[in-house]
Order: C-alpha cells, then structure tokens, then sequence
C-alpha cells in the first residue's frame, strides 16, 4: 500500500463545510488535506436537488454596505478575512441554481489555493494503536494509498438515503436521489410520495401538470418554515401543493402512516395507509408510482470497529459533543450539515448559513486544545456602561449570533479582579464546560449574549392577528415571540438571571430608551460586586 502522506488534519469531504474547515486551518499554518471523492468541489450539489432550485436565500440586494450584516441574507458565501468570493457576486436569482453553488465552491477552493486532493475515495478509516484507536488515523483510498493523520474533521454530509424500517415493501419503491425528473414520465398516472419534507414537495410541485393524482404522505402534523422559524421545515417555494389539496384538484396531502407497499404483477402498488385523524382506520389505495423523499443519513461504514462513531437520532447522525466531536471515539470531529444533530430541527447547523460558523467555531476548540490559542477575545472598560454598548454593537452587527440563534452567544466574562472580557461566537452548550475548565482564564460570573425567538414561538400563527405580542416600546425585559437579543447571567453553569432586548420591526436594537437603558439597569444589577452570590 502507497503512503500518501501524514497530516495534522484530515479532512473528508470537499463541499461547503470542508472548504471552510480548510480554510481556517490554512490560515493558521496547520498541515491540513482535503480529501474528495469527486473531480471537483461540491460533489453533492451535482445532483442534489433533483430538480436543480436552491432554497437558500441570496439576497444580493440589501440596502447595507456592511459586508457582516450583508451575510445575514447571504446564505451560501463561506466565511473568509478577504471577504472574497462571495456567493452574491454570481447570480442575483432570490432561489439560485444548484449549479450555482457548484461553480462557487471551485471558486473559492482555487482562490484560497486549498489543499484539496480530487478523485480520492476513501474506503476505510481506522485507528490502530497500541493500544487500539488511540493511535494516528489512517484512511485508505481506493487506489491504495494511506493517508495518516492525528485528527480527523468528517464534513461528508448525509450521503446515503434514509429508508424506514417499519414499512413493510418499502424496498419496492423508487427514491427521490434516482427517481426521473421528467413530469412527462408520469403522465395520467396515480403518485404516492413518501415524506412530507422539501424533497417531497418538490417532487410533488414538480408532477402538478401532468401526474393524476399525487399523494403525499407521512406521520405527525405539517410544519411550515414560515411558523417554526426552521428552514428545513417546508418552505413556501415548495408549497404550491397545498394549494392544489385545499383547492380540490384531485391531490392530497395523508396524515397517517404508510403501513405496507405492496407491488402488484403489473408493476403497480397498493398501498396501505394508517390515517392519524380518522381513529387509526388504514385504507388501502391503488397507485402507480411510489417515490421514497424520506431523507438522508451518515454513511459510518467506512470506519473500522475501533473508531467507528455512535449513531443517533434512528442511526441518521454520529453523537457529537459540545465541541462536535464523536462522544466516543477522541479526536474525530464533525463539520456541515452532520453538526445539526445539536440543534436538530431547532436552529441552522444543517444548512450553510449556520454551519459556516459552527466551523469557524470548531476551528477555534482545535486551536485552543491542540495549539494552545486561546479563544479570540477583547477586554472592555470595566463598567456596566461599557458593557451594555458592546452588547448593544453585537446585536446590532453579528451575522453569527442572527444566523445561528440561539446555538452561538457572545460570552461576557467577569474576572476575578472584576475585568470584562468579551469572546464571540462561542457555542452555547460549549461555554459553561469551557468556563469550569478554566479554558477562558479565572472567570468568577459570565453572560451569554444570544438572538432567540420566544418560548413557544411556534404554537402561535404568526399571521392570526388576534394574538398579540410584545409592542416595540416595552422596557420590561419580556420574553417576546420574534427574533429579539437575550442577555442571561451565570456563575458556574447555574443561570441566575436573564434580560430580553424587546422585539422590533427593522432589528434594531438601539433605542437608548427601549433597548440599552433596560439593559444596562440588568448589567449594573449583576455587575455589582455583591450579585454574584445572588440567586
């Protein structure tokens, strides 16, 4: 077997997530090797999604010229001090094309001159020792040749299909990553979809004009993107369907359960269907087509039994850690889409607008464990003034703390010798570990600056005016329902209070009466020497 080299970083997988990891370790002077299977960045985004539409936002046209608040609508660009290429500058398409993406991430790999190893596949990753899997990592390519590395950064994204197990004949059914996207090939025939996700009505907006009637089918009750605030939740770009449904043209959507498909000699299927709102009764419907759009999940196979990660979440995810490293196996990290298995279905770590800070952030727990580097930070004046206009500036600014809400927090530290020291991007799990760990120094209380939307946000509809909310010129420090600043204090781990910058309608949080004069009475209350033993 060929030896390929030995490497500080492995990292496998040129999309998104293992340009950016690439990036932050070639800025650092760290030996690093992007391995990728393809002959070219963005493997995925060649055939995904099958009908060739991003529904990532890139809003090139923003009224800003700060190239950070740009970011808050620019959710493909990757993260760089140059501030270049950016996403933005190739097309002005709301909805761009898939191929979009795939030009910009050869892009930015040739730009940022990324040490990216094309046509490499890996095969196997172990980890002899002695003893067993505590040794390098070695991954093995299909043309023999092994790679070795002290840590590896898996950014391969969720690669093979989902297929339920508890659907009896669910093998028979065709899948949305090979099924044809030619509606002329459903013409006059009855579709049944598996998946209530965007894949599935994306396929389903996709058959409107030439299928008979489409079904789409699967458990629980639809959410929308638009009420949940989770853009992996329907999006209104796929949603035509509805209309199609409510609106009586022959399609449905079928809350229950697909039971069992059976496929018949003539090559269609009957399908049996437990409805959830007709108490449990099961209908058995004819079609002519099954489609299976029921998602992706992580390919462990290729790791040998000594590093191979714990799944989770129905074996869909590796189990990850606060600093999204495998629960079991040290020094295997995770980037991308992989990470959202911390805030799965919660926030934005399954999508490039949030986990480009997620890498950014796990670049920075690489350099202060392996190297020695602290986390990125600055000392203020040591007032509640000071303070309150640093958090005021955050706010107001981060794309960070906007994209990944409530996952990433600006972290206010207090010393010892009752110093402010202000960290960002910190994520939010990761700090209270971090701070008993002493990796910010002698911290005595700490704040965690973070944007959230309020508690149960997503049980109210946000277009039923009879619901009220929290007026833009409330100082109480209210929880309210929209994207609005919180400010919580603790000392070791234990929250002891928590303030909430009021909603507003442009996202602006500076009105010296409505926003920072609240917020510095909270600051100067826990701020005084005596509050730090306050419950």
């Amino acid at each position: 077997m060929a030896y390929g080299g030995s490497f500080d970083y492995l990292i496998v997988g040129a999309g998104p997530a293992g340009l950016q990891a690439g990036y932050f370790l070639d800025r650092s002077g760290h030996s690093y090797l992007i391995v990728e299977s393809g002959t070219a960045p963005g493997t995925f985004f060649t055939r995904f999604p099958r009908h060739r539409k991003l529904i990532s936002i890139n809003k090139v046209h923003t009224g800003w010229d700060d190239p950070e608040l740009r970011l808050r609508t620019d959710w493909n660009s990757l993260l760089s001090d140059e501030g270049a290429p950016l996403f933005t500058d190739r097309t002005p398409r709301y909805f761009p094309a898939a191929d979009d993406m795939v030009g910009y991430l050869a892009d930015f790999a040739a730009a940022h001159r990324l040490n990216v190893r094309y046509g490499t596949r890996v095969t196997e990753i172990s980890r002899p020792g002695p003893p067993a899997g505590t040794g390098d990592f070695t991954a093995r390519t299909a043309d023999g040749t092994a790679l070795r590395a002290r840590r590896l950064i898996v950014a391969t994204g969720v690669s093979r299909p989902y297929v339920p197990r508890d659907i009896e004949g669910v093998e028979t059914a065709e899948r949305y990553d090979d099924v044809s996207v030619d509606p002329d090939d459903f013409t006059g025939q009855r579709v049944l979809i598996i998946g209530r996700g965007n894949s599935g009505f994306e396929t389903a907006d996709n058959l409107i004009e030439t299928a008979a009637v489409i079904h789409l089918a699967g458990p629980g009750s639809l959410r929308m993107a638009w009420r949940t605030h989770f853009v992996g939740h329907l999006r209104a770009v796929n949603n035509n369907f509805l209309d199609t449904y409510q609106l009586k043209s022959q399609n449905a959507l079928l809350d229950g359960r697909v039971l069992s498909l059976r496929k018949l000699p003539d090559g269609t299927y009957v399908a049996a269907v437990s409805f959830a709102r007709v108490d449990e009764v099961v209908k058995e419907i004819p079609y002519d087509r099954v489609i299976l759009a029921t998602g992706f999940r992580f390919d462990a196979s290729l790791f040998a039994p000594e590093c191979r990660p714990r799944l989770t979440i129905n074996d869909r995810f590796p189990a990850q850690t606060d600093s999204w490293e495998s629960v079991d196996v040290p020094d295997l990290f995770f980037a991308g889409t992989l990470t959202q298995v911390r805030d799965f279905k919660k926030s934005t770590s399954g999508f490039i607008h949030g986990f480009r800070y997620g890498v950014r952030a796990l670049h920075r727990v690489l350099e202060r464990r392996y190297h020695g580097v602290p986390w990125p930070g600055r000392d203020l004046p040591a007032t509640p003034a000071a303070a309150a206009d640093a958090v005021i500036a955050r706010v107001n600014r981060s794309s960070a703390l906007w994209q990944q809400f409530g996952v990433l927090a600006d972290a206010l530290l207090v010393g010892a010798d009752g110093g402010l020291r202000l960290c960002e991007e910190v994520p939010v799990d990761h700090l209270h570990r971090a701070v008993a760990q002493g990796h910010f120094g002698d911290v005595t209380r700490y704040f965690g600056i973070t944007l959230e939307y309020g508690a149960d946000h997503d049980r109210v509809d946000p277009f039923d005016i009879g619901v009220g909310r929290v007026g833009q010129r409330d100082t109480t420090g209210l929880d309210g329902r929209y994207l609005h600043p919180v400010v919580r204090a603790f000392r070791a781990g234990e929250l002891l209070a928590e303030h909430h910058l009021t909603e507003n309608l442009e996202n602006e949080w500076d009105s010296e009466e409505v926003h920072r004069a609240p917020l510095l009475a909270f600051l100067r209350e826990r701020l005084a020497p005596d509050s730090a033993g306050r419950a």
